[in-house]
């Protein structure tokens, strides 16, 4: 388990790098517009959307799913650190869009490699940990990033991502070492599976899970608003500031409460953890929709969020790994990351058009309300069906 966390941490740190310096990259170094940025992210985050899906697929046979992870946090690491030597927009483009394809790929087959490693009863702490270690990591990622830009540069800071990449290959392979897991059998055949996995409770789930990521606005909306709120007080760059010390606050709040979300749920139940997440999160929402320009006000939205993404991705790991059939792991962890994806997306979309016809106050309650109906589906799925 800390070897799935330590690969977390670092290969977070190593994403954050190049992600933090990849605007100043394509418009400082390379004259880039910024729609170039616009395009490359979008076209990548599709590009991980469709890995997660078929890679869960290939990571139904355990043997498979080793190999998938250890090669997917190489390959990523590997790409990724390139950027720093690319000379042109389009091998930006490609190599930022082959990491995240990697990624992507490999994400099914680390949780899925996760429940293998440890008991059911510690699902939720194991979760915890992995999902606090990667917050960890999004928090020290562009601090690290900051530092070695004034160091040695923008290109070779990115390149020097590389470093902490393929530091998480090898924490992963220690942890598959260390775990002494039985040696594969014969290989499964490769199989879409998305019917076995949405019958009965695991498909449920899953149904609630899909309410709660439709309202699961991306972060930068939650930057932009705090943005908006403090710049006729405190100036363009102060409130530029102030907006990312919110949104550390944030990572720091989902890491700190992932490990205690997770063993709650151990004793308690996944559900309770999601009931409990989906309930902060809409709080939040609604602080950022009716909040002035009152800075303690708006940290308390941060936090809310913060804990209630901490509490709900523990929880849906932690439920996956325990109600899916160990022969379909794979296929439901790349349907709950497929989910995810594709909820995010279309949850950001809608809030960024309601943000620009009406208000931003809509765009949060809109998110607010699919909290609140995510809250119901949680609550309907944890009561128990009788034939």
């Amino acid at each position: 388990m800390r070897g799935i966390g330590a690969a977390s941490l670092l290969a977070d740190v190593g994403h954050e790098i190049p992600t933090s310096l990849l605007p100043s990259l394509l418009t400082g170094t390379l004259g880039a517009p910024a729609a170039a940025l616009g395009v490359i992210e979008g076209v990548a985050d599709g590009l991980a959307g469709a890995a997660r899906f078929g890679g869960g697929a290939l990571a139904d046979d355990p043997g498979r799913r080793r190999a998938i992870a250890v090669g997917g946090y190489g390959t990523t690491a590997v790409l990724s650190g390139l950027i720093g030597v690319a000379t042109s927009v389009w091998q930006v483009a490609v190599l930022r869009s082959g990491a995240w394809f990697a990624r992507g790929l490999r994400v099914p087959a680390r949780n899925a490699l996760l429940a293998d490693v440890v008991p059911a009863g510690a699902y939720g702490r194991a979760y915890g940990f992995e999902r606090a270690m990667d917050n960890l990591g999004a928090i020290l990622g562009p601090l690290l990033g900051i530092a070695l830009v004034a160091a040695v540069g923008v290109r070779d800071a990115i390149l020097l991502s590389i470093v902490p990449g393929l530091l998480a290959v090898g924490a992963i392979v220690y942890a598959i070492r260390a775990a002494k897991l039985p040696k594969p059998g014969q290989r499964q055949p490769i199989r879409i599976q998305v019917r076995p996995v949405v019958r009965g409770e695991l498909g449920r789930l899953l149904a609630a899970i899909t309410a709660f990521e439709v309202g699961n606005i991306a972060a930068t909306l939650l930057i932009l608003r705090a943005t908006e709120l403090l710049t006729p007080g405190h100036g363009a760059d102060s409130a530029t500031q102030l907006a990312l010390a919110l949104y550390t606050a944030y990572n720091i709040a989902a890491t700190l409460v992932s490990v205690p979300a997770g063993r709650r749920g151990d004793q308690r139940g996944p559900l309770g953890v999601l009931i409990a997440g989906a309930a902060t999160f809409a709080g939040g929402y609604l602080v950022l929709a009716l909040t002035g320009a009152s800075l303690p006000v708006l940290t308390i939205g941060f936090v809310l969020a913060g804990i209630g993404i901490g509490c709900v991705e523990t929880a849906e790991h932690a439920a996956v790994a325990k109600l899916a059939p160990e022969r379909l792991r794979g296929s439901a962890f790349g349907l709950l990351a497929t989910v995810q994806s594709l909820g995010n997306f279309a949850a950001s979309a809608t809030a960024g058009l309601l943000w620009t016809l009406i208000s931003p106050t809509a765009a949060f309650i809109y998110a607010a309300t699919w909290m609140l109906l995510a809250l119901a589906a949680f609550g309907a799925a944890r009561r128990p069906r009788h034939p």
